[in-house]
């Protein structure tokens, strides 16, 4: 086993992630240890550090020697604790059969088909969005400061993936700011409980031990009453029509639907932002020709890298780039490292609009655990990319960019713009 020092900065860290991106780390580990043992604090195990894109993305294909059931996905050693395990699974915690089944009970509203019958919703949203944020400024070119991740990044996934769901406009906001008191639990401004710092056991049986679900589950519990009563063309419908799972199972799918339906694109849409007003030539490059905004959208969503890592667990003893592994070892794989892999990407830490091909992992590696909702992401980015063309707008930052403290989500909490027709 390597024990050999990784980098100066420990990936694991929420407080690294907070100040930046440790990409000095990550091209240090790809480049020396790209299989690299990382200990824990604690008395966790540790777990092997998988770093570079084709690493990952074998691991992700394989899902027979490498289970999202058997310990979870996140750092949390859930395999401990058998009955939390059963209690905080949702679907990415399952592996085939059981993932295709959970996953066959939704998929069908989330095919491209499907999300493409969304788009006018999509660009009148987008529309809506950003005139409200700019308010009477679009009009006559002088131009607003927002900030603008609670008033244009938020918004748009919010309403979209409410309304596939089913959850009425007016819920939005109580449920949604729940949601990231859960998934930021590690933050001081979102968590009640913050994961790190204070005593999270007496919530061990609660999604990222936060108290906060609970009322996610109440609220779920009383939406599924009310689609009983009044079914609709809905996924909630859908899922209480069939009655399939038991109360538990439905909150759980619920709460991960609800925070995957949002997170990706929501600081895909702020990463974007901040990279096109960091980059004006960019902007102008796409204004230029169009056509690039396929790959543009896919550029965004690459350098993004919303989601930061996932986690596995060896069930054989097994290699990976001919590093031994151990059955019952905890593998994680680093999206935000493999995203930016100067053996798959030309130039990684440049925004480039026009990049082809590009086979990013921002929806994961592929294998069954692909990204659910990969294709509402790319419809959203490009609805914000149109409107952005549309009323050609200018970005620049006028004041500070700040993170998210945490290791699971690459997040802006706040990113003041200056939105101008240019």
């Amino acid at each position: 086993m390597n024990r050999r020092p990784l980098s100066p900065v420990d990936i694991c860290s929420h407080d690294v992630y907070e100040q930046a991106i440790p990409h000095e780390a990550f091209a240090r580990l790809r480049r020396d240890t790209p299989v690299a043992w990382h200990p824990e604090p604690g008395g966790n195990a540790g777990f092997w550090a998988v770093t570079r894109w084709a690493d990952l993305v074998a691991v992700h294909r394989d899902h027979e020697t490498f289970s999202s059931q058997i310990g979870g996905t996140e750092l949390e050693e859930l395999e401990r604790d058998p009955e939390a395990r059963e209690a905080r699974r949702t679907m990415l915690e399952t592996d085939p059969p059981e993932h295709t089944r959970l996953r066959r009970m939704v998929s069908r509203n989330f095919t491209r088909r499907s999300i493409d019958r969304w788009t006018g919703d999509a660009r009148r949203i987008m529309a809506r969005v950003l005139d409200d944020a700019l308010g009477g400024a679009g009009a006559n070119g002088a131009g607003a400061e927002v900030e603008f991740v609670g008033a244009v990044a938020r918004r748009l996934p919010i309403l979209m993936i409410s309304r596939i769901l089913g959850v009425p406009d007016g819920d939005t906001g109580s449920l949604f700011e729940w949601a990231d008191r859960i998934i930021y639990h590690a933050d001081p401004d979102y968590s009640e409980v913050v994961f790190d710092k204070e005593d999270t056991d007496p919530y061990r049986l609660l999604p990222f031990r936060s108290p906060t679900s609970t009322r996610v589950f109440a609220y779920a519990q009383r939406l599924a009453d009310g689609k009983r009563r009044h079914p609709a063309d809905d996924v909630v419908s859908l899922l209480v029509a069939a009655d399939e799972l038991s109360p538990q199972n439905f909150n759980t799918l619920f709460l991960l639907l609800v925070i995957a339906g949002n997170e990706t694109t929501r600081h895909a849409l702020n990463h974007g932002a901040l990279a096109l007003a960091e980059r004006p030539d960019e902007l102008a490059r796409l204004r230029a020709d169009p056509d690039l905004l396929t790959a543009a959208v896919e550029e965004v969503l690459r350098y993004a890298s919303p989601q930061i890592h996932f986690r596995r667990t060896a069930m054989a003893d097994t290699k990976i780039a001919g590093v031994p592994v151990a059955a019952g070892d905890k593998v994680v794989t680093w999206y935000l490292s493999a995203n930016y892999d100067g053996e798959v990407f030309a130039d990684p830490y440049t925004l480039d609009l026009g990049r082809d091909p590009n086979r990013h992992v921002t929806f994961g590696g592929g294998g069954p655990h692909f990204c659910l909702g990969s294709w509402l992401a790319r419809l959203e980015v490009r609805v914000f990319l149109e409107e952005v063309l549309a009323r050609n707008l200018r970005l620049e930052v006028c004041g500070e960019v700040t993170r998210v403290r945490s290791n699971f989500i690459n997040g802006l909490k706040r990113l003041p713009l200056r939105l101008a027709a240019g």
